[in-house]
């Protein structure tokens, strides 16, 4: 997801993307709290937590 407020791109690892990415923008997450609002860019789906994990874009940071 991008922050429409400083630009930035931020990556992450959720069973419930509605569920995390309303989260952010209700700034319930405090590592990233008051950097919204954020508008999703890109999302990848996996059949399991392993996969997700060893995804270059994951280690890299897109």
């Amino acid at each position: 997801m991008q922050s429409l407020k400083n630009k930035h791109w931020y990556t992450g690892c959720t069973n419930n993307l509605r569920k995390r990415f309303r989260e952010h923008n209700n700034n319930l997450i405090l590592s990233i709290k008051g950097r919204g609002p954020f508008v999703l860019i890109y999302y990848e789906a996996c059949l399991n937590k392993d996969d997700a994990f060893a995804r270059p874009a994951w280690r890299q940071g897109l």
